[in-house]
Protein backbone atom coordinates (compact mmCIF):
# COMPACT_ATOMS: atom_id res chain seq x y z
CA UNK A 1 0.00 0.00 0.00
CA UNK A 2 1.87 3.42 -0.85
CA UNK A 3 2.63 5.45 1.88
CA UNK A 4 0.30 8.96 1.95
CA UNK A 5 2.30 11.43 0.04
CA UNK A 6 3.29 14.16 2.00
CA UNK A 7 5.46 16.04 -0.84
CA UNK A 8 5.53 17.71 -3.79
CA UNK A 9 2.89 15.43 -5.87
CA UNK A 10 3.64 15.07 -9.44
CA UNK A 11 0.15 16.86 -10.56
CA UNK A 12 0.73 19.54 -7.86
CA UNK A 13 3.74 20.19 -9.92
CA UNK A 14 2.52 20.45 -13.41
CA UNK A 15 -0.35 22.86 -12.22
CA UNK A 16 2.41 25.32 -10.83
CA UNK A 17 3.72 24.71 -14.70
CA UNK A 18 7.27 22.61 -13.61
CA UNK A 19 8.31 19.98 -16.09
CA UNK A 20 11.19 17.96 -16.42
CA UNK A 21 13.39 19.29 -19.63
CA UNK A 22 13.51 15.68 -21.33
CA UNK A 23 16.82 17.01 -23.23
CA UNK A 24 18.48 18.03 -19.83
CA UNK A 25 17.44 14.93 -17.33
CA UNK A 26 19.66 12.16 -16.68
CA UNK A 27 18.56 9.25 -14.62
CA UNK A 28 20.23 6.47 -11.58
CA UNK A 29 19.83 2.98 -12.37
CA UNK A 30 19.51 0.89 -9.43
CA UNK A 31 15.66 1.05 -8.29
CA UNK A 32 14.56 3.92 -10.52
CA UNK A 33 15.47 2.19 -13.68
CA UNK A 34 16.14 -1.23 -12.66
CA UNK A 35 14.21 -3.45 -9.79
CA UNK A 36 17.44 -3.76 -8.37
CA UNK A 37 16.06 -5.01 -4.57
CA UNK A 38 13.48 -7.55 -5.53
CA UNK A 39 16.61 -8.94 -6.74
CA UNK A 40 18.47 -8.18 -4.02
CA UNK A 41 15.62 -10.24 -2.46
CA UNK A 42 16.35 -13.32 -4.28
CA UNK A 43 19.65 -13.95 -4.18
CA UNK A 44 18.99 -14.00 -0.70
CA UNK A 45 16.95 -16.84 -0.26
CA UNK A 46 18.64 -18.84 -3.10
CA UNK A 47 22.38 -18.06 -2.54
CA UNK A 48 22.16 -17.84 1.74
CA UNK A 49 18.57 -19.47 2.40
CA UNK A 50 16.87 -15.98 3.83
CA UNK A 51 13.26 -16.41 3.35
CA UNK A 52 11.67 -13.92 6.41
CA UNK A 53 12.88 -10.59 4.14
CA UNK A 54 10.20 -8.30 2.51
CA UNK A 55 10.79 -5.78 0.13
CA UNK A 56 9.01 -3.33 2.63
CA UNK A 57 11.29 -4.08 5.09
CA UNK A 58 14.38 -1.57 3.14
CA UNK A 59 13.10 1.07 5.45
CA UNK A 60 16.27 3.07 5.10
CA UNK A 61 19.50 3.38 2.72
CA UNK A 62 22.00 1.67 4.78
CA UNK A 63 20.69 -1.71 4.64
CA UNK A 64 22.79 -3.27 8.13
CA UNK A 65 20.43 -0.16 9.57
CA UNK A 66 17.28 -1.65 8.61
CA UNK A 67 17.54 -5.66 8.02
CA UNK A 68 18.31 -8.37 10.68
CA UNK A 69 21.53 -9.09 8.01
CA UNK A 70 25.01 -9.90 8.83
CA UNK A 71 27.23 -6.86 6.98
CA UNK A 72 29.44 -9.85 5.84
CA UNK A 73 26.09 -11.16 4.17
CA UNK A 74 24.75 -7.86 2.85
CA UNK A 75 28.13 -7.31 1.27
CA UNK A 76 27.70 -10.48 -0.94
CA UNK A 77 24.50 -9.69 -1.88
CA UNK A 78 25.68 -6.16 -3.64
CA UNK A 79 29.03 -7.77 -5.23
CA UNK A 80 27.19 -10.37 -6.92
CA UNK A 81 24.18 -7.66 -8.06
CA UNK A 82 27.17 -4.98 -9.41
CA UNK A 83 29.24 -8.12 -10.72
CA UNK A 84 26.25 -10.02 -12.51
CA UNK A 85 26.67 -13.12 -10.19
CA UNK A 86 22.94 -14.38 -9.80
CA UNK A 87 20.26 -16.76 -11.50
CA UNK A 88 17.36 -14.72 -11.50
CA UNK A 89 16.91 -11.73 -14.28
CA UNK A 90 17.44 -8.32 -13.46
CA UNK A 91 13.90 -6.78 -14.53
CA UNK A 92 12.86 -3.16 -14.90
CA UNK A 93 10.62 -1.17 -12.56
CA UNK A 94 7.15 -1.23 -14.55
CA UNK A 95 6.54 1.35 -17.29
CA UNK A 96 10.60 2.09 -17.81
CA UNK A 97 11.51 0.77 -20.83
CA UNK A 98 8.14 1.96 -22.52
CA UNK A 99 9.19 5.98 -21.25
CA UNK A 100 12.73 5.72 -21.55
CA UNK A 101 12.79 4.24 -25.41
CA UNK A 102 10.49 7.16 -25.99
CA UNK A 103 12.94 9.81 -24.69
CA UNK A 104 15.31 8.17 -25.99
CA UNK A 105 14.19 8.28 -29.43
CA UNK A 106 13.27 11.79 -29.11
CA UNK A 107 16.02 13.18 -27.29
CA UNK A 108 18.76 11.14 -27.11
CA UNK A 109 21.06 9.58 -25.91
CA UNK A 110 19.78 8.79 -22.50
CA UNK A 111 22.31 9.93 -19.60
CA UNK A 112 22.36 7.11 -16.77
CA UNK A 113 24.64 8.54 -13.84
CA UNK A 114 25.13 5.46 -11.09
CA UNK A 115 27.21 4.83 -8.24
CA UNK A 116 28.81 1.78 -9.66
CA UNK A 117 31.92 1.40 -10.08
CA UNK A 118 31.73 -0.05 -14.02
CA UNK A 119 29.48 0.19 -16.92
CA UNK A 120 29.50 -2.50 -18.33
CA UNK A 121 26.73 -4.80 -17.35
CA UNK A 122 24.68 -1.68 -17.10
CA UNK A 123 25.66 -0.49 -20.36
CA UNK A 124 24.16 -4.46 -21.84
CA UNK A 125 21.30 -4.59 -19.35
CA UNK A 126 20.08 -0.55 -21.11
CA UNK A 127 20.89 -2.53 -24.60
CA UNK A 128 19.29 -5.23 -24.39
CA UNK A 129 16.02 -4.13 -22.58
CA UNK A 130 15.38 -0.77 -24.53
CA UNK A 131 16.25 -2.60 -27.11
CA UNK A 132 18.56 1.05 -27.75
CA UNK A 133 21.80 1.29 -29.68
CA UNK A 134 25.06 2.07 -28.33
CA UNK A 135 25.18 5.65 -29.80
CA UNK A 136 21.33 6.32 -28.00
CA UNK A 137 23.09 5.64 -24.38
CA UNK A 138 25.62 6.78 -22.10
CA UNK A 139 26.29 5.24 -18.49
CA UNK A 140 28.60 7.43 -15.97
CA UNK A 141 29.63 5.03 -13.48
CA UNK A 142 31.13 7.24 -10.35
CA UNK A 143 32.08 4.83 -8.17
CA UNK A 144 30.28 6.54 -4.80
CA UNK A 145 27.11 8.86 -4.82
CA UNK A 146 28.88 11.79 -3.61
CA UNK A 147 30.57 11.96 -7.20
CA UNK A 148 27.29 12.30 -9.18
CA UNK A 149 26.65 15.99 -8.40
CA UNK A 150 30.22 16.75 -10.38
CA UNK A 151 29.19 14.82 -12.99
CA UNK A 152 25.80 16.37 -13.51
CA UNK A 153 26.98 19.85 -13.18
CA UNK A 154 29.51 19.30 -15.13
CA UNK A 155 27.34 18.19 -18.03
CA UNK A 156 25.20 21.30 -16.98
CA UNK A 157 22.23 19.02 -16.58
CA UNK A 158 19.02 19.94 -14.83
CA UNK A 159 16.93 17.69 -13.81
CA UNK A 160 17.92 14.14 -12.11
CA UNK A 161 15.94 10.88 -10.99
CA UNK A 162 17.35 9.39 -8.17
CA UNK A 163 15.95 7.01 -5.06
CA UNK A 164 18.69 8.39 -2.02
CA UNK A 165 17.54 11.42 -0.54
CA UNK A 166 20.56 12.16 0.66
CA UNK A 167 21.46 12.83 -3.03
CA UNK A 168 18.56 14.86 -3.31
CA UNK A 169 19.59 17.13 -0.60
CA UNK A 170 22.89 17.50 -2.07
CA UNK A 171 21.95 17.74 -6.08
CA UNK A 172 19.83 20.39 -4.83
CA UNK A 173 22.23 22.71 -3.23
CA UNK A 174 24.51 22.67 -6.33
CA UNK A 175 21.21 23.53 -8.39
CA UNK A 176 20.07 20.61 -9.88
CA UNK A 177 16.77 19.88 -9.69
CA UNK A 178 16.07 16.51 -7.60
CA UNK A 179 13.31 14.21 -9.07
CA UNK A 180 12.72 11.79 -5.79
CA UNK A 181 11.62 8.08 -6.97
CA UNK A 182 9.25 6.62 -4.60
CA UNK A 183 11.00 3.66 -2.71
CA UNK A 184 10.71 2.19 1.26
CA UNK A 185 13.61 3.81 2.15
CA UNK A 186 13.21 7.15 1.24
CA UNK A 187 9.57 7.87 2.62
CA UNK A 188 11.07 10.87 5.02
CA UNK A 189 9.19 14.27 4.24
CA UNK A 190 11.56 16.28 2.07
CA UNK A 191 10.77 19.36 -0.16
CA UNK A 192 11.40 17.85 -3.62
CA UNK A 193 9.15 17.03 -6.14
CA UNK A 194 8.51 12.79 -6.43
CA UNK A 195 6.96 10.35 -8.38
CA UNK A 196 5.77 7.09 -7.37
CA UNK A 197 5.62 5.37 -11.07
CA UNK A 198 6.91 5.74 -14.39
CA UNK A 199 3.52 7.17 -15.60
CA UNK A 200 3.78 9.96 -13.18
CA UNK A 201 7.53 10.35 -14.62
CA UNK A 202 6.18 10.60 -17.83
CA UNK A 203 3.04 13.13 -17.13
CA UNK A 204 6.30 15.70 -15.85
CA UNK A 205 8.16 15.75 -19.23
CA UNK A 206 7.75 18.62 -21.13
CA UNK A 207 7.10 17.08 -25.04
Amino acid sequence: MRQPNTNIAASSVVAKGRLIDPQSVAFDFDSVVADTMHLFLKVAQDVHGINHLKYEDFTCYALSDCIDLDEEIIADIVGRLQEGRYSDPLEPISGAPEVLKRLGNRYGPLIFITARPHAGLVDAWLQETLALDAESLEIVPTGSHEAKTEELTRRGISFFVDDRLETCYALDEAGVVPVGFQQPWNRRIHPFMEVGSWSELEALMDW
